[in-house]
This record gives structure tokens, C-alpha cells and sequence, in this order.
């Protein structure tokens, strides 16, 4: 690179009948390289969305925290300026192997990875030593604000983003991931019966259960999120407390699951879905917190509770309008139901829930989803 122009080593590509490249950059020219829109223009006048600064954070921990193993996909850009490509050879595969110079007043419009730039941004002022690290960025020439808009429009359209539980089961670092997956291995009312791949079930599914379920269930039950360690004594807890349900929710026994088709009782009951599962776990961090040494005997409790769908206990709590729900005032109103059954007090939180009208439903958010705090 010299004082005017920016080289990078680069293959040469052809889609749709247009030149794009595919360059290596180092992260520390990347925040220099690849500026954002600006944030007060109407969004049609901007080739991206506006950047969500409460995603940042979480990517530049994972940086700092995982230097030796961390992994970013490519980001993609457009050019809007005169490139330079200079192959290493003439003939054959060498012809698209080689440098591209770029003028630095070229404009650059990131189509997709601004979130993956910023939090590169932040983490190289926490560890400038890894500047000489490197990103692939595809490149392609930019024909203006509209084939900039396309692009994203295309790039974002046609993504098929993994599911929870796959991530889940993929997972190896998490020790909430962890835990998870051995709950749904040695549950008794889990093992075999939980879909590892999908965090929905096909009606024709003989699945019960959904991984990602368990896994949202289990870091409220030890109050834990997914980076937070989790020791030995915990995951066992988890797995002796959805054990210990399987005694005294009767659908939760083999007999009635052998006996009825998976797909009745997800239609008949609540307590096969997420949204019940996780207000289990809720319920179950207090009462193990309150009965530390007697919260199995506290569980029978719940050996009179009648968990279907009939039920107008669950209308406003786990329902609403006769559809299950997963807003996070139905998953806090469907645990003070669970709690009350234990005899356990409410929170203030859930006491408020409680006073409001049943249709209230506050959209569940992502740390309520992964952990009760």
C-alpha cells in the first residue's frame, strides 16, 4: 500500500456477468477502508440499515475473548472508483490470481458484515496486535445507490440463517450449550424425543421437545447465560430437576408418551412447548433457591395441575386468544402460575404481570429468552 492507492493480494471472480474480487484485508486497514452511511439519511437514500450498536458488544467479546480461535465469515462491499487488477499470470487459473490496487478515493459501501467491521473496530483497541490479522472482502463494482440496495436486498433476502438448536448442538464453547445437551440426553421425558436440528417440530414429527427449548429452559433454571461457566454441580442439578418433573407431570411418563402420538400431545397440553418449558425453569430457580434441600418434595406440588390447553388457568398465561404465545409477559405469567402451585411468593415484576389485562404482550427479548436473571 503507498500513499495513494490500497493493494491487496485477490482472486478475480465473474457473477452474473460482472468482475468482483475476493481480497484479503487486514483487520487494521478495515475500519480506515469500509465507512458506514450516514446514520441520519433516509433510508433511501442509504445503501444499508442502520447499524444496531447493541450487537456490537457481544461480537467484539467474542474476539477479544477467543484470539486463537475465532472465525468471521466474508464481508461484502461495493467499489465506486477505478480498481487495478494485475494477475500473476497470463494462461489458465493464474490469470485470476494476483493484486488489486484500489485509489484511496474510492468510495466504499458495505453491502453486508457491518456489524462484524464495527466490532473489529472495537476490539482492535483492545488488542491492536491483531491488526495484522486478515478478513476476506468481496468486492464488487459498485454501479451506484440502487445496485448497492440490490445487493443488500439480495444478500439478505436469500440468507437461510442456521437454527437455534443446531447452533445449540454445534456449540462447544458455551457451557449452557453443554449442559443443554446433556439435559436432552439423559431426561428421561427428553432422551429420543428432542429435535437437535429445528427449533420448531413438523406436525408429523415424533419429536416433543426442541433443543433450543431445553437450552433457554435450563439457563433460567440456573440462572446462567451462554458464555457464563457452569460447574459440574449445576449441570447436574439440571438434569436431577427435569428428572424429578418426569415423576410428577404424568404426560411427562413413558406410558402416556408411548401410548399417545406426539402430535396430540403437543395439539392437547402446553408443557411440550417452549414457552412452558422456560417458565419451568423459572419457576424451578426459585423454588430451588428457596428449598434447597427440599425442592423435590416441594415438586409434588404439581401432580394436580392440569396442563391442557383447556385449562383457562393458561388463557393470558401461556395463550392468549387460544394460541400459545412466547412473549415475554406470557412466559412471566405462565411461571407465577407454576410458582403459585409451589406456594412460592411473586416478584414484584410478577406481581405487576399479574395486575395487567391478559392480552398485554410485552415482546419477549433475547436476555429473557436465554436466561432468567
Amino acid at each position: 500500500m503507498d500513499s495513494f492507492t490500497y493493494t491487496f493480494a485477490a482472486l478475480r471472480g465473474v457473477q452474473a456477468g460482472r468482475e468482483y474480487f475476493v481480497a484479503m484485508c487486514p483487520l487494521r486497514v478495515l475500519p480506515r477502508l469500509l465507512q458506514f452511511d450516514s446514520q441520519d439519511l433516509p433510508p433511501e437514500m442509504r445503501a444499508q440499515r442502520v447499524l444496531n450498536r447493541a450487537r456490537i458488544p457481544a461480537l467484539t467479546r467474542y474476539i477479544v475473548e477467543h484470539p486463537r480461535d475465532y472465525v468471521f465469515s466474508a464481508i461484502t462491499a461495493s467499489i465506486d472508483g477505478q480498481v487495478i487488477f494485475s494477475p500473476v499470470g497470463a494462461q489458465g487459473a493464474l490469470r485470476n490470481v494476483g493484486q488489486l490496487t484500489v485509489p484511496l478515493a474510492a468510495r466504499f459501501i458495505v453491502n453486508d458484515g457491518q456489524h462484524r467491521r464495527a466490532a473489529i473496530e472495537d476490539a482492535l483497541r483492545e488488542q491492536p496486535d491483531l491488526g495484522d490479522e486478515t478478513i476476506a472482502v468481496v468486492f464488487f463494482l459498485d454501479a451506484g445507490l440502487k445496485r448497492s440496495q440490490q445487493l443488500f436486498a439480495d444478500l439478505n433476502t436469500h440468507a437461510v440463517r442456521a437454527s437455534a438448536s443446531i447452533g445449540i448442538l454445534y456449540d462447544f464453547r458455551s457451557p449452557l450449550a453443554q449442559a443443554a445437551r446433556r439435559v436432552a440426553a439423559e431426561v428421561p421425558a427428553f432422551k429420543g424425543m428432542t429435535e437437535m436440528e429445528r427449533s420448531s417440530i413438523a406436525n408429523r414429527s415424533l419429536k416433543l421437545f426442541t433443543l433450543s427449548g431445553i437450552y433457554y429452559a435450563t439457563g433460567a433454571l440456573l440462572r446462567k447465560h451462554a458464555e457464563d461457566e457452569i460447574s459440574p454441580h449445576e449441570e447436574q442439578l439440571a438434569v436431577a430437576f427435569w428428572s424429578a418433573l418426569c415423576d410428577v407431570i404424568p404426560e411427562w411418563g413413558e406410558r402416556i408418551m408411548r401410548a399417545t402420538s406426539s402430535l396430540e400431545l403437543r395439539r392437547d397440553y402446553i408443557h411440550f412447548h417452549s414457552v412452558t418449558l422456560h417458565a419451568l425453569g423459572i419457576a424451578g430457580a426459585d423454588l430451588v433457591a428457596t428449598y434447597p434441600r427440599t425442592w423435590r418434595d416441594q415438586l409434588a406440588r404439581l401432580r394436580p395441575l392440569d396442563w391442557r390447553r383447556t385449562n383457562q388457568l393458561w388463557e393470558g398465561r401461556a395463550m392468549v386468544g387460544g394460541q400459545l404465545s412466547k412473549a415475554r409477559a406470557q412466559i412471566i405469567r405462565t411461571a407465577s402460575a407454576i410458582k403459585q402451585a409451589l406456594a412460592l411468593p411473586l416478584s414484584p415484576e410478577e406481581l405487576r404481570l399479574e395486575q395487567l389485562p391478559a392480552d398485554d404482550t410485552t415482546p419477549a427479548d433475547d436476555d429473557l429468552l436465554e436466561a432468567e436473571r
